[in-house]
């Protein structure tokens, strides 16, 4: 067995060879591998060659892909550069992100969506993490505060900018962001971190592997904690109220990876959550009468194992399977007015998601490679409130991706994913042709058509919601014991799938500016979103129908020069929407326009600078901004202070972060209302 690990061999290979000849990098690098150890040929399998001479990705088409044949846009963002930024929360890092926004619905729920269109629970992104799918089976949102992965374990986040049913199938929609965590590898040893600071922000983690010939661990703890937001508005009086939102969580991952052969490795991911995730008797609303404030008590967990195979240089086989479950249980005690009665209620819910997926890639010649598949998920929920008992949806699909590059300076990708479902009247088949033209050396134009489709959720096509009533005072009224007491609502069922068409020109172009290196990715993009469903979901005014059409054009720019002590980076994005009401004829139907547009942004962007100084002492300072959004502007900027102490023994470091918030109106809700546009936290880390 080698002395050297399989990454170290392909970044030491790519950073020897890529200047020094004419040859792909990728192709010297592998080369060389296989010269220094045969027996590690498993390990070229995923892994990712550091950038050099073109960044490469793998969520787009699930095939490892240098940007320059990627079929569509798809922006990186790094680990490190998540940490030396100082984000403090895993939904921040989508700032970054030319067309994608960031708000605050509800109390303290985080949401975020690509060009925009979201209702109250986002629906319209696949979410994975490690390739496992991470957002809720029945409402298909995604709940960032309880997201199980830790900032500090984040090796890489792939944001597949476009609709991506191709690949991942339903909710694939509008993009597909992947994070990727880092390996026991990378890790082994003790790492510690902590950060605290303004509105109740706490946060510690630790994490202990080690690593051997054959098998390599991580165990990890975090801990999180906030206040959330510092006022809301009363709906009586205008006037602004404390507000309860914030909340309390622990979270325990184990990540392992065993090598069984030379052409045989294993894949072991585990975690568990648990907490309390509060939620304002506010936010309830008036006719539920709520006493006590309805916090959630959080229980999730999940299991992940992978097997990986390669039994040949050009061929690649992984079967992966994985098990999560979501238990939420939210009890509170309401006096509802004017019914004469109090009662304890609640919103329980457990969901759990079972997937399957069997993957083949195989490389028929430099020019040819394919990559194919099946997959299975089945949801199951139960909840007495949503379903009045439980419920399941099942899903099965194959997909396949061709990459063919007939002539050195043009590649075709055509890849298509077939599925049913429980929740399809028919077989769906959502395909993605994309042709890539190099223009020169690391430059490339890139023209993308796709089709995708989005099934409703479990919860729009089939709620079935009411509350019942237990521990019912006073005595006279215990014949409501058990009882589902006020509205009952039964969705109609009639939902159809949503549809999107989308057209994409993108450039990508890569240079070297003296000792520096410039990327830039240009796209133009043309979307037309059919039966969109659109409208309320509320126990007391439910419209949803397939009622709004957009037509959304715009362009987006993401730009990077990075030096061996500077890296600047830079995005924006612009975006034109039109919106049609194809619905039945009703009073407002620009407002069912306007609640697919509460994320839409014109203008948005980002400006980063992140600068190594003498004495290991470093800075990074940030501005993010939103432009003509549902209430205003949004527009921060952040500076994050640090000082590294490296020691032969152990490393640690201290930082300060500075937050300024440039305006004082929420730009989502007017519920979300901080005190001081200064916010300061304060961190330190250690590593032995």
């Amino acid at each position: 067995m080698s002395l050297l690990t399989p990454n170290i061999k392909k970044y030491l290979a790519a950073a020897l060879l890529a200047p020094l000849s004419s040859v792909p990098a990728q192709v010297l690098a592998d080369n060389l591998v296989a010269a220094l150890d045969v027996s590690d040929a498993f390990a070229e399998d995923y892994g990712f060659l550091l950038e050099a001479p073109v960044p490469e990705v793998l969520t787009t088409t699930k095939l490892r892909q240098p940007k320059s044949r990627v079929p569509g846009t798809t922006t990186v963002i790094q680990g490190q550069l998540i940490r030396d930024l100082g984000i403090l929360n895993l939904v921040e890092v989508f700032r970054l992100v030319p067309g994608m926004t960031v708000g605050y619905v509800g109390s303290n729920r985080p949401v975020t969506s690509y060009h925009g269109t979201v209702a109250y629970d986002q629906r319209r992104l696949q979410v994975l993490i490690d390739g496992r799918t991470a957002y809720l089976p029945s409402l298909s949102g995604v709940d960032w505060n309880t997201m199980p992965v830790a900032l500090e374990n984040i090796e890489r986040i792939e944001i597949s900018r476009g609709p991506n049913a191709a690949a991942y199938g339903i909710n694939a929609f509008l993009g597909t962001i992947n994070i990727i965590t880092r390996s026991p590898e990378d890790t082994q040893g003790v790492n510690l971190h902590t950060s605290y600071g303004s509105r109740g922000h706490k946060n510690v983690f630790g994490s202990a592997g080690n690593v051997s010939d054959d098998f390599g661990w991580r165990l990890s703890y975090e801990r999180r904690d906030e206040d959330g937001f510092d006022f809301q508005v009363n709906d009586d009086t205008l006037e602004r109220e404390t507000v309860h939102d914030g909340y309390s969580l622990n979270f325990f991952n184990y990540d392992a990876r065993k090598t069984l052969s030379s052409v045989h490795s294993l894949d072991l991911r585990a975690g568990v959550t648990d907490g309390i995730d509060e939620e304002d008797k506010g936010r309830i609303g008036d006719e539920f009468g709520a006493i006590t404030d309805p916090d959630v008590d959080v229980r999730d967990y999940y299991l992940q194992a992978r097997w990986n195979y390669a039994p040949l240089e050009n061929h690649y086989l992984h079967v992966q399977a994985s098990y999560q479950n979501y238990d939420r249980h939210q009890k509170w005690r309401t006096c509802p007015p004017g019914f004469g009665f109090c009662a304890d209620t609640n919103q329980n819910i457990e969901e759990s998601r079972l997937e399957l997926e069997i993957q083949d890639t195989l490389i028929l010649n430099p020019d040819l490679r394919l990559v194919s598949g099946l997959g299975y998920r089945e949801d199951r929920f139960n909840s007495d409130t949503f379903f009045n008992g439980n419920g399941s949806n099942y899903q099965s699909r194959l997909f396949s991706n061709v990459e063919y590059t007939p002539i050195q300076w043009l590649t075709f990708n055509v890849g298509a994913n077939w599925e049913d479902s429980n929740t399809l009247d028919n077989e769906v088949i959502s395909p993605r042709f994309a042709a890539n033209f190099q223009l020169a050396e690391n430059q490339t134009l890139r023209f993308v058509f796709s089709k995708a489709v989005r099934t409703p959720d479990a919860f729009e096509q089939g709620a079935d919601w009411g509350y019942r009533a237990t521990n019912v005072e006073p005595d006279a009224l215990a014949f409501l014991e058990g009882m589902r007491v006020g509205p009952v609502f039964q969705a109609p069922g009639t939902l159809d799938e949503e549809r999107i068409i989308s057209r994409e020109i993108s450039y990508f172009g890569q240079f070297r500016v003296g000792d520096g290196l410039l990327s830039t990715e240009i796209k133009y993009f043309y979307d037309h979103l059919r039966d969109i469903i659109s409208g309320h979901l509320s126990l007391g005014e439910w419209d949803l129908d397939n009622n709004v059409a957009l037509d959304q054009k715009g362009f987006e720019v993401e730009t990077s020069l990075e030096y061996p002590d500077t890296q600047l980076r830079l995005t924006y994005a612009y975006m034109d929407q039109d919106g049609e009401y194809t619905g039945e004829p009703v009073a407002d139907e620009q407002e069912f326009i306007d609640l697919e547009s509460r994320l839409t942004a014109r203008h948005s962007g980002s400006a980063v600078w992140v600068q190594q100084y003498g004495f290991d002492i470093s800075s990074a300072l940030a501005y993010y901004f939103v432009d003509e959004f549902r209430r205003g502007q949004f527009e921060r900027a952040d500076l994050r202070l640090v000082k590294n102490v490296y020691t032969p023994r152990l490393n640690y470091d201290v930082a300060v972060i500075f937050q300024y918030y440039l305006h004082d109106i929420p730009p989502i809700s007017r519920n979300n209302i901080i005190k001081d546009r200064n916010q300061v936290f304060l961190e330190a880390g250690l590593r032995f």
